[in-house]
């Protein structure tokens, strides 16, 4: 069975017409993609994350066992609201040797490469298969992704390695840190402001625990990265977004903060909630002894894994001979790669593009990366005929 063919940067030019961000979902691409699969007879299934709206493809070309490869990707892109773009993000635009449009980096031109190559996949007649892990909701926690994984656990043939697609330079990414999202409340009483001693002052309390969270910060700055492997080379600690208070002389009754932790992929993702968590008791006895109905809580938003290198991985050794290179790195930012270790599959980064030019007005990805890519795939081929 022969279906349609196209090069890279054609496949680049459709999957960027798609507006896959991710709060509208991405069906229509999946779609797309399921119809050039059924082209040329690769088997594929869906597993929803969002039913009807967003949803994760799987394909196999090859044999239908163990041991395979898995080339994963995120369909979904982050918002073009408010950025200044000199051209339409959504229809892919040449100029000199860089592809620009949202997505040619981040991840979409990984995409178009494994979508472009899979006549060639066929045709070498593999004897371990080939697997495309086609997520959603990446960029919105690596959230999309989760019943994939859980699915591939539960039902399929263990794969060999996972090869994520995310711009890495096609270097070979063996680490990267862990992100963990907290939303900590403060509930305190209200009052008049001219009578703060019958009040319990939430914005006030929330202020002691960022301080204390500053001191955490400080702490993990001071405690560094023993590999010097990461930038910044310390695991950090942010505060994204606070909110209370509904006027100046109004002693606020409720104040919340929405922070982070980006953890070395070693650290304990427990140390620094606990931490927070012994504080904030040290300050309940007085906010109780005004109003009993006040308190403290911080709640779990999200986790992303870490990437921690394994000795002796295979997806390490494979990646780094189709990459032509001897030595890996590590990076800040998340990936799914650290949802597949946790089930037991070797996972690591490489891709092409820069993440330096992710997420920006003007999103572009230089036309030699697509051919370096292009480059890793034919030898991956080599390695499984």
């Amino acid at each position: 069975m022969a279906g349609q063919r196209f090069t890279t940067e054609e496949m680049l030019a459709r999957l960027i017409a798609f507006d896959t961000t991710s709060r509208d979902g991405n069906i229509p691409l999946i779609e797309f993609v399921e119809d050039y699969l059924d082209g040329w007879g690769v088997p594929h299934f869906r597993v929803d994350y969002e039913a009807g709206k967003k949803t994760n493809l799987f394909a196999t070309i090859g044999p239908d066992i163990a041991g395979g490869i898995v080339l994963s990707g995120h369909t979904d892109v982050v918002p073009v609201d408010g950025q200044a773009w000199t051209s339409n993000p959504f229809e892919l635009t040449a100029r000199a040797d860089r592809l620009f449009g949202r997505g040619t980096c981040e991840m979409k031109g990984f995409i178009a490469v494994c979508l472009s190559l899979v006549p060639d996949f066929i045709a070498a007649k593999l004897k371990s298969p080939i697997h495309l892990a086609l997520s959603c909701d990446e960029e919105v926690g690596c959230k999309g992704v989760r019943p994939l994984v859980a699915h591939m656990r539960d039902h399929l043939p263990k794969p060999r390695a996972v090869i994520v697609g995310e711009p890495t330079s096609m270097q070979v990414v063996n680490a990267h840190k862990s992100a963990i999202t907290f939303s900590t409340e403060v509930a305190g009483h209200e009052g008049h402001s001219s009578l703060t001693h019958q009040g319990v002052n939430a914005i006030m309390v929330a202020g002691e625990l960022l301080s204390e969270i500053n001191r955490i910060r400080s702490d993990l700055i001071a405690a560094g990265d023993p590999t010097h492997r990461f930038n910044p080379p310390y695991s950090t600690v942010h505060v994204g977004l606070i909110e209370g208070g509904t006027a100046k002389n109004i002693i606020p009754r409720k104040c919340s903060f929405q922070w982070e932790t980006r953890l070395l992929p070693t650290a304990d993702p427990e140390a620094v909630p606990l931490r927070l968590e012994a504080f904030a008791k040290t300050l309940e006895p007085a906010m109780h002894a005004v109003a009993p109905d006040t308190g403290i809580r911080t709640d779990t938003v999200n986790r992303v894994p870490g990437l921690a290198p394994e000795h002796d991985s295979p997806a390490e050794h494979l990646a780094l001979h189709l990459a032509n290179a001897n030595s890996t790195h590590a990076v800040s930012y998340c990936t799914e790669a650290g949802l597949f270790q946790q089930i037991g599959i070797p996972a690591v980064i490489c891709g092409p593009g820069s993440i330096e030019q992710a997420h920006k007005p003007d999103e572009y990805i230089d036309v030699s990366e697509l051919r370096k890519c292009e480059g890793f795939m034919q030898r991956l081929v080599a390695q499984l005929v």
